[in-house]
């Protein structure tokens, strides 16, 4: 009989954590590598699993590929924090693995929340993550932020949705928003990309107009018109932090 194994990787997650583990208690084996938390993470995640590694944040793939490690089962679903595995998906997840898969790993659409609000527009929705794989068949790439799992294998696609429940608040959004323009931009860097003026005033603007107008964001009323501006903030700031590596002796005239 198929298992799975449930990996999530944490850092000050708290508030969130135990609903997350909540919605997979049912799997056989779940694996938390937290970076070093300050709050209760850590503890409320040994409610759920005595397999809580403390380590050392090595980068969000790093954290990834160490959980991978840890994974006993043929089967392994990774998770965010902040995500949920609603009953529907759950009995989907388990029928599929305990058929004859065709698949080596299963997409599955993702229903996010922003500021308390479903996103059904904004090329949020349906948004299909690949998030179950069989364990011999994945990795995560080195990307410094949005990883992706390469799957070696076929892929297909489950029905259910899977809950992500991202900033609640604005101020959450910053709470991220530093570190992560800052990896993005040392990520493009690091591919050798350089940013200008141009890019920093065009791309934004052309995030905004894609999402709020193209994707039709416009249809998420408030939260949609917010989540669409500081999307195109994040870019801006991004390659903002971008053309300030490569710039040596940046004066105010």
């Amino acid at each position: 009989m198929s298992t799975l194994s449930v990996i999530v990787i944490t850092l000050n997650e708290a508030r969130h954590i135990e609903a997350c583990l909540e919605s997979v208690a049912w799997a056989d084996e779940i694996i938390v590598v937290d970076a070093e938390s300050t709050d209760e993470t850590a503890a409320i995640a040994r409610r759920f699993t005595d397999k809580v590694y403390i380590e050392k944040f090595r980068g969000y793939s790093g954290q990834k590929n160490f959980a991978l490690v840890q994974a006993g089962s043929e089967w392994v679903l990774w998770l965010d924090a902040d995500e949920r595995v609603t009953p529907e998906l759950a009995e989907e997840i388990r029928t599929t693995i305990a058929g004859t898969p065709a698949a080596a790993g299963y997409e599955m659409p993702r229903k996010a929340f922003f500021l308390g609000r479903w996103i059904r527009h904004c090329g949020w929705y349906p948004g299909h993550v690949l998030r179950l794989f069989r364990r011999d068949c994945g990795r995560f790439d080195d990307r410094e932020v949005h990883e992706t799992l390469i799957l070696n294998g076929a892929r297909g696609r489950l029905r259910r949705d899977l809950e992500h429940y991202t900033d609640e608040s604005i101020e959450h959004y910053f709470w991220k928003f530093n570190r992560y323009t800052t990896l993005a931009a040392e990520e493009l860097a690091g591919r050798g990309r350089r940013a200008g003026m141009a890019s920093i005033l065009f791309r934004p603007l052309h995030a905004f107009i894609k999402m709020y107008l193209l994707k039709r964001g416009f249809r998420d009323g408030l939260p949609g018109l917010i989540l669409c501006l500081l999307s195109a903030n994040y870019v801006a700031a991004k390659y903002a932090k971008l053309a300030e590596r490569g710039a040596q002796n940046w004066k105010l005239s």
